[in-house]
């Protein structure tokens, strides 16, 4: 679950209102560290609260929100540049140096560690505990019910093979992650898993093809050979083996573009099922 580091809040709330247990204010300024921060921070806070976004969320092909990013501010993460934000919330991967920004200040906002989201119920804590921290706790559940109906839409998943989530340089992604939950989730036995692979590591060409895989999920992005990383996809042995596609981006983190990349491969999967 997300770590959340308490500090002092700049302004101390009246005496009365802590008696009376009101909620404190939300915060004014949000700053994201965090490139899977950023697309709760667009789900979720009013544009008027977000100081800042990563850099890479403008990048569609990392970020599953670059469109609304578009319009958002962006910071490079340094931690001059943070304290020059004046935030009062933090949004970070756990340990990012940036983020102490009250040690190097005297300052202390409310910093929220978010690390990776390994299964969709992670998914569905980092969104209520983002919800909850911005001020906007039912806005959050109103996003967790939306998820939920559409997955609970999509058809029961029925058996589609093995495949390999095969990207550059050979990377597979084994057991204990957001993609090998994904894969169960449709149907799939992911190849690495079966293989007895950790989290991430890499199967050559002559590994992968042994092992006879009915699929390989790939980047949306390697139908082209940008660079020596991705030609390896293109070679003639892996020419017969179908291609199930995939924005980076939408399994790069964990959030809302989970259903997404749900919905897409359920939806090749049964294309592919009626030409058999």
């Amino acid at each position: 679950m997300p770590r959340v580091a308490r500090a002092p809040y700049r302004r101390l709330l009246p005496l009365a209102m802590l008696c009376l247990g009101a909620a404190p204010a939300p915060p004014r300024r949000v700053v994201s560290l965090n490139l899977c921060a950023d697309q709760y921070l667009l789900a979720l806070a009013d544009r008027g609260q977000v100081a800042a976004l990563t850099r890479f969320s403008r990048d569609p092909l990392l970020s599953a929100g670059a469109g609304a990013a578009r319009a958002m501010p962006v910071s490079g993460g340094g931690a001059e540049e943070v304290l020059a934000l004046d935030p009062d919330l933090v949004l970070a991967a756990p340990g990012q140096p940036a983020a102490r920004v009250g040690a190097l200040s005297g300052r202390h906002p409310q910093l929220i560690e978010l690390p990776p989201a390994d299964s969709y119920a992670a998914i569905l804590g980092q969104v209520r505990t983002v919800a909850v921290a911005v001020g906007h706790s039912a806005r959050g559940e109103a996003l967790v019910a939306r998820m939920n109906a559409a997955l609970a839409a999509l058809p029961p998943p029925r058996r589609h093979g093995v495949a390999a989530y095969y990207q550059r340089r050979g990377y597979v992604t084994g057991a204990g992650t957001l993609v090998d939950e994904l894969m169960r989730r449709v149907g799939l036995v992911n190849l690495a898993t079966r293989l007895g692979r950790p989290a991430l590591s890499q199967l050559t060409l002559e590994q992968l093809v042994a092992a006879r895989p009915d699929y390989l999920i790939v980047e949306s992005a390697s139908d082209r050979t940008a660079d020596q990383g991705t030609e390896m996809l293109h070679h003639p042995v892996l020419a017969g083996i179908p291609r199930l596609r995939l924005p980076q981006a939408w399994t790069v983190c964990g959030g809302p573009a989970y259903v997404l990349a749900a919905q897409s491969l359920t939806r090749q999967l049964a294309s592919r099922a009626t030409r058999r």
